[in-house]
Order: structure tokens, then sequence, then C-alpha cells
């Protein structure tokens, strides 16, 4: 007794069943993901699967496998995108300009630079730039902390500034 191949691997068939389907098929993928060329995707990636595992699907459920397939793949990218997203969240200041070297060493460098600038300045002008920048307090809060008044913050932090901008180009 021969076997005879399914008729979802012959080549007509499937082509008769791709244009029969392909629209519902499409609009349900849409349904589901919002999104017309992502739907197309899935829609394409199933009808894939369906002519890769021909052998195995019973063509009278053909379509039945087809929708699944969508749900199936259009869940693996809701997982796919939570895992992304996840790791996004955990790994916030991921920065890829970080791998090149050149771009490294210009950072240390800036760096460098700034702490050069910020120590040269008079105690007191440091500590309002401190302040207002690294701790983010408003000029406010910052003459209630020193008991001074806050047209004095603002002239320590304008002097501050001058000098920091006069000894680093592009601050």
């Amino acid at each position: 007794m021969i076997e005879e191949k399914p008729r979802l691997c012959e080549e007509q068939y499937f082509n008769d069943f791709y244009i029969k389907n392909v629209q519902s098929a499409t609009n349900f993928a849409y349904y589901k993901c919002g999104d017309s060329d992502a739907a197309l995707d899935l829609v394409q990636d199933a009808f894939t699967k369906i002519w890769e595992n021909c052998a195995q699907i019973d063509f009278n459920k053909v379509k039945t496998y087809l929708l699944t397939t969508i749900n199936n793949l259009f869940l693996n990218t809701i997982k796919h995108k939570k895992v992304v997203f996840q790791y996004e969240k955990e790994v916030p200041n991921l920065d890829i300009t970080n791998q090149n070297p050149e771009y490294l060493l210009e950072e240390e460098e800036f760096k460098l630079k700034l702490q050069n600038a910020i120590a040269s300045l008079s105690e007191s002008q440091r500590e309002v730039f401190l302040m207002n920048r690294i701790e983010g307090k408003k000029y406010r809060e910052i003459a209630e902390l020193l008991d001074i008044s806050q047209k004095a913050v603002e002239k320590r932090m304008s002097a501050a500034l001058k000098i920091l901008k006069s000894q680093i180009e592009n601050i």
C-alpha cells in the first residue's frame, strides 16, 4: 500500500487554502495585536509553519490550526516584549555608546576636568553649586539651610557657573 501525500502538501491545494484564508487570518491577527504590519508578519509566519508541517496536519482542521498558530505566535511576541521590558527596567542606564573606548576616554577626561573645576570654586560657591545641581535643592531651600538670603545664593551660583564655564568648554 502506497502512502498518499496529504492534500495540504500539494502546492495547488495549499495556494488555494492560502488565498481563501489569508484575509480572515490577517483580520484575526490584526484584532489580536492592533498593528497591521505585525498582523501580516504573524499570518506569514503561521502559513509558513503550516507549509513546513503539512504532512502532520489534518487538512480538515487546518483552519483551526492556522488561527491557533497565529494566536500562539502573538502570545510569544507578548512574552518576548515582557522579557525585554523587564530587562530594560532592571538595566535602565545601559548606554550603547559606552562600548566605544574613545567615548569612554573622553567621558573620563570630562569628569576629571569637571572635578578640578568644582574643586577650584570657593567653599561657598561649591556648597551652593553642589546643593543645587547634585542634591536638586531650590535656591530658596539652600538659602534657608545656609541661613543666607536667596539673592546671596543666586550670586554664588552665578559666580560658580562663570568659573566652571571658563574652565570647561562645552558646559
